[in-house]
């Protein structure tokens, strides 16, 4: 009984002590909100409550070059082999939040010097306002620079690397979607510079595929391999270019296998056109299920003048759940 008392007494010092500011002559001055500025760049893909889904595509040339003057009319996306209709359309160049991941395993001997040359080539081609980090994985995944809009940092340390150990590709992978979200902007992606393979990651790719569909990361790779013949290849080497395969076809990017050191300045330029040209079509689910399941979506092109282009999109989404 003396607890409840007590309660109430506290209430009513409360209830007084409000009553007694009610009363106050001071003026209280209260600063309204600003609002939030409005961002113009489009949305990404991504797992939200709301019915519009806002799907990034990128079109190439037989040559690899970006395709920037397609309109609506190009364009047809089906749900669950369902068609939509295209509600938004918008093709800008805007920047992106990168995640570069290095690989610096002992079977990067005698790659490391064209290896760098890349990444400074990747910087060059970048958008000014792109913001980077940088990851090196080799026994673990490190983060070594997070996010910077300094290229020069991101050489330096590159430029200083060692190769040693095992190749833990899956883990970078994972560490690498943690840091991502830390980004500034919507369109984001990550860059793999490796060789292929993994024979030391705690995680698995069962897991990263799961973390990846739950994603709005694009993931581009160049698959420095080994040509056929030269040497004998460990189970590792033969399938990293099926799990690179696989890592950026369900994200929306593309793997570049890459044969010769030489080629990877070059590609690493094609990677950075294609982050800074993508269509971004928008449309409202014919299916009103807010149940929370995984959605096939599938990206049609007609193109202009019977020519060759390549479509490149996300596979999927998860819809909004209750």
């Amino acid at each position: 009984m003396a607890r409840v008392w007590g309660r109430l007494a506290w209430a009513g010092a409360l209830l007084l002590s409000a009553a007694a500011l009610a009363q106050s002559t001071d003026t209280v001055n209260i600063a309204p909100r600003t609002a939030p500025r409005r961002v113009e760049e489009p949305q990404p893909l991504l797992r939200v409550d709301t019915s519009l889904v806002l799907l990034p595509v990128h079109v190439t040339n037989a040559l690899g070059g970006p395709v920037t003057d397609l309109g609506r009319e190009s364009f047809r996306i089906l749900e669950d082999g369902i068609g939509q209709t295209i509600s938004s359309f918008c093709n800008e160049d805007t920047p992106v939040s990168i995640g570069l991941l290095f690989d610096s395993s002992g079977s990067m001997r005698g790659k490391m010097e064209k290896t760098a040359e890349t990444a400074t080539a990747f910087f060059q081609a970048a958008n000014p306002q792109d913001e980077f980090f940088l990851v090196q994985f080799n026994d673990r995944a490190r983060m070594v620079v997070p996010f910077t809009q300094d290229a020069s940092a991101m050489f330096a340390r590159l430029s200083h690397t060692k190769p040693y150990g095992r190749t833990s590709l899956v883990d970078a992978v994972f560490l690498a979607l943690q840091q991502i979200k830390k980004g500034r902007y919507s369109r984001r992606a990550l860059v793999i510079l490796s060789d292929g393979g993994d024979n030391w990651s705690r995680h698995s790719v069962r897991e990263l595929k799961e973390a990846l569909l739950e994603s709005d990361v694009l993931v581009y790779a160049m698959g420095i391999f080994e040509p056929a013949g030269t040497k004998r290849l460990s189970a590792e080497e033969r399938n990293g270019p099926a799990l690179l395969n696989e890592l950026t076809e369900q994200s929306g990017g593309r793997h570049f296998p890459v044969s010769a050191v030489d080629q990877l300045p070059a590609i690493s330029r094609t990677i950075s056109r294609e982050l800074h040209n993508e269509y971004v079509l928008g449309f409202y689910s014919t299916n009103p299920a807010r149940d929370g399941k995984y959605r096939n979506l599938s990206v049609k092109l007609a193109a202009p003048d019977g020519q060759q282009l390549r479509i490149s999109f996300r596979r999927g989404y998860y819809a909004p759940a209750e």
